[in-house]
């Protein structure tokens, strides 16, 4: 976008007045054509009508603005997403006559571009450099120029809030998570036991004396220190005398 047009404010609403003594607060009225001819979109070109319209647009700041427009015939159906502009803001009588006016709408927040200025040119051949012609009505031709959408310090601070709060909540779950599941995955989300210490119950860490013999089916249930006892004792009885217990044995023996 060039300069100029980022110097214009978007435009929030457009209309059709009827009479150039009642224009609704903060509207601009386009009056003339580039030209400097009557910019009146009623007039027919044969006979002087007392009836007159005259298009006017509003740059108040307002959560909506104005993102594109359209210039259709009255028994064409409505574009979609397009709301037509059916009467005058002053008098509440027919905007126009054979052709319809209509204007697509989007949230300041969402919309990058909107239109910023609006434009009547008297010939339908003559082109405006860096305007869009939405339409002819009465050999004049409705022009609109698109514009960035400024944005406000306290959008600005909207946009970037959640992203501190991102920062934040990934580096207190990076600490409490353990450090072999960081390497691993690189990814990791906070659960409900993270954090939550785990320990036996007192009532089950009793000691191997404390500990009853139970049988269950036949099966005898010992403690390790028990089973312990019971293999070295085994492991004694099996075991044969040393060789030197032996021959002391026949030694004896033989002497008497």
């Amino acid at each position: 976008m060039s300069e100029e047009s980022n110097k214009l404010d978007p435009i929030s609403a457009v209309g059709i007045v009827s009479s150039l003594t009642k224009i609704p607060d903060g509207y601009y009225v386009v009056t003339q054509t580039t030209d400097g001819s009557d910019a009146d979109l009623w007039k027919d070109g044969l006979f002087k009508s007392k009836v007159t319209r005259y298009l006017c647009f509003s740059r108040k700041t307002e959560p909506e603005v104005v993102v594109d427009m359209k210039l259709i015939d009255i028994k064409d159906p409505l574009p979609e997403s397009f709301t037509p502009v059916l009467e005058t803001l002053d008098k509440k009588e027919a905007a126009m006559r054979k052709r319809r006016l209509c204007v697509k709408m989007s949230t300041r927040e969402a919309a990058e571009t909107a239109v910023c200025d609006i434009q009547i040119t008297a010939k339908s051949k003559y082109q405006l450099v860096n305007y869009t012609c939405v339409g002819e009505i009465n050999n004049m031709g409705i022009w609109y120029r698109m514009g960035d959408v400024p944005r406000s310090q306290s959008s600005h601070q909207t946009r970037s809030a959640p992203k501190l709060d991102a920062l934040h909540n990934t580096s207190r779950i990076g600490i409490s998570r353990p450090q072999y599941q960081q390497q691993n995955s690189g990814i990791y989300t906070m659960t409900v036991l993270d954090d939550v210490p785990f320990m036996v119950s007192e009532k089950f860490s009793v000691k191997p004396q404390q500990m009853q013999q139970v049988n269950l089916m036949g099966i005898t249930i010992k403690s390790l220190a028990e089973i312990e006892e019971e293999v070295s004792r085994g492991c004694n009885a099996r075991l044969p005398p040393p060789p030197l217990a032996q021959n002391a044995k026949q030694t004896v023996l033989g002497c008497n």
